[in-house]
């Protein structure tokens, strides 16, 4: 099992007449080589859990476990750390730093690993080629569509090999074509290995994955494949 949680809660305000339970005891477990969408409206806790799952937020009680390690308790800069060796990150708005080149901004993630200057072309480059971005390499963000930003986000979450790859709405600002393109590429990704956790808003994008996940008042409300969870 690589992903365990256990009774989470993500309490904000506890105890006030202000208390939200965002998350209110949930528990998942995800395994190697899965590929999951996790389903919610606007406020039902989905972005909560992936921030959890994606260790940029601690849960106010529960236990999580990474790849059989405990990982509930640890400090700011172990959490950094899990991220970066463990995790790519795929956001709706693509988080590219507009000065830097797509070779650039796919680099950034391999310099915070310490990766050698003589490692680090090859591993850009096969990531840029993996999303047919390796001729746009000196384009900065601006001089590209979102369509071509989004494969470049692909290509910097993946270009250290993580075993996980979480993306948060990554077709979201996509026209249907180029999302599906975007969607692909993370299929093709899930079919070399790479264990895919997908959060959306939408019916029809997680119809695409083979396991669906639906919360609600930060409740887990429905598990199991599209037909199960009525997709």
């Amino acid at each position: 099992m690589l992903i365990e949680i256990k009774d989470i809660y993500k309490i904000y305000n506890e105890g006030k007449e202000s208390e939200v339970r965002a998350l209110d005891g949930v528990s998942l477990h995800i395994d190697r080589g899965e590929f999951v969408a996790i389903i919610g409206a606007s406020g039902s806790g989905k972005s909560t859990l992936m921030n959890i799952l994606g260790c940029l937020d601690i849960p106010t009680y529960g236990d999580y476990f990474l790849d059989g390690t405990d990982i509930t308790d640890r400090s700011d800069r172990q959490l950094a750390r899990i991220r970066n060796k463990e995790i790519g990150f795929i956001f709706q708005g693509y988080n590219l730093i507009p000065a830097l080149t797509a070779y650039e901004n796919v680099e950034l993630p391999l310099i915070y690993q310490g990766v050698p200057m003589w490692n680090r072309e090859k591993l850009v480059m096969e990531a840029l080629e993996k999303v047919a971005m390796a001729d746009r390499w000196k384009h900065k963000p601006a001089e590209m569509s979102g369509g071509q930003q989004q494969r470049v986000a692909i290509a910097r979450a993946i270009a250290t090999h993580p075993p996980i790859i979480m993306a948060d709405e990554p077709t979201g600002a996509l026209d249907s074509k180029t999302g599906k393109h975007v969607l692909e590429i993370l299929h093709t990704l899930n079919e070399e290995g790479t264990t895919i956790i997908l959060i959306t808003h939408d019916n029809g994008i997680a119809a695409t994955a083979r396991r669906v996940v639906r919360i609600s008042d930060g409740h887990i409300v429905a598990d199991g494949t599209r037909e199960e969870v009525g997709l």
